[in-house]
């Protein structure tokens, strides 16, 4: 009953998000101004419909998108390591990620056209992942049983590791340059384009896939190891296959919007509550609940200040903080 009433109450909150998001911003618009901008389409020269169709619209898409992919590798990510901590910042890919693209910035410029960045953030979450299992992978061959616990922590070591890396090249990049990428690096949702929504859709498909593929897969084996092995399971494999959507997707993400932190952690501790345990049953449902966070969090980011816009990142990683440190407190 619980499950029909928050799937029937979705839509209506999506679309109350939605709304708010085109009307408010540095440009509150009025009821008559928005109607007719919204009637009169994207070829219109109307500053109203050129506010709505060139700039709102596809902040309002790539924020929804965006918080999908987040939630939806997140709830990937807590499953194939069976711990709930698990998270796509924590494990080191949205800061790999970050290392690529401004290391294309600042060391190779606009290489690639409006490619760059996302070659970048794709290259760089793939070299993390590749440092992570390296890692782990040494652990497992001198004899040491990889848990869950380990995994996570060596994720959080090559995190802090590519994070640096990010911050030095912006050190050694010229000031405007440097200036840009450190607002692009607290996360922020103002470079939408129509042109780039694209490569987020890209990243979404791995996500879904990952849920028909892997689904099965991992809900045996958040029952246990010796479980899933039991079951025909090949977890070395699994865990291959599920961190690679998940950094491609993750990558897709930072490109556009920079790194993005705690939706992966946030919303499958909402969600699993009410839908259960099962990857299959708690993806879609977590995905809709991340865009709607990212969302909120981005009219929050417009209308906390009158006169400035916070980066979406500050907004999210506050209700993260707070959100994590009520978590503790409860078990």
């Amino acid at each position: 009953m619980i499950k029909r009433v928050l799937g029937i109450s979705a839509l209506p909150a999506l679309s109350v998000l939605a709304f708010l998001e085109v009307t408010l911003g540095s440009a509150s618009l009025p009821w008559h101004s928005l109607q007719a901008g919204l009637l009169a389409g994207p070829a219109s020269h109307d500053i109203a419909a050129r506010i709505i169709w060139s700039l709102r619209m596809p902040r309002l898409v790539l924020a929804f998108l965006t918080g999908a992919i987040l939630a939806g590798a997140g709830a990937l990510l807590q499953a194939v390591t069976r711990n709930p901590l698990a998270d796509p910042f924590l494990f080191g890919l949205s800061s790999g990620s970050a290392t690529g693209a401004v290391a294309v910035i600042v060391l190779l410029g606009d290489v690639f056209g409006v490619w760059t960045i996302a070659f970048g953030a794709v290259g760089g979450a793939f070299l993390a992942t590749s440092a992570l299992l390296l890692l782990v992978s040494f652990r497992s061959r001198s004899g040491v049983r990889v848990s869950t616990e380990r995994m996570l922590l060596s994720g959080l070591a090559i995190s802090f590791v590519f994070s640096t890396l990010t911050n030095l090249l912006i050190f050694w990049g010229d000031r405007n340059t440097a200036q840009s990428v450190l607002f692009w690096t607290m996360g922020s949702f103002s470079a939408a384009r129509w042109s780039a929504l694209p490569l987020v859709v890209l990243g979404l498909l791995p996500v879904i896939f990952g849920k028909w593929a892997f689904g099965a897969d991992l809900d045996a084996l958040m029952a246990g190891e010796e479980t899933a092995a039991s079951l025909g399971v090949q977890t070395r494999r699994l865990r291959l296959c599920v961190l690679a959507l998940c950094a491609y997707s993750c990558a897709t993400t930072v490109a556009l919007c920079g790194p993005i932190g705690f939706v992966g952690l946030i919303v499958p501790h909402l969600i699993r509550p009410i839908w259960g345990r099962s990857v299959r049953n708690i993806l879609i449902p977590a995905m809709v609940a991340g865009g709607m966070l990212t969302i909120l969090s981005d009219l929050l980011s417009r209308c906390l200040l009158a006169s400035q816009e916070l980066p979406v990142g500050i907004v999210i990683s506050a209700i993260g903080a707070c959100f994590l440190m009520g978590l503790l407190t409860r078990r």
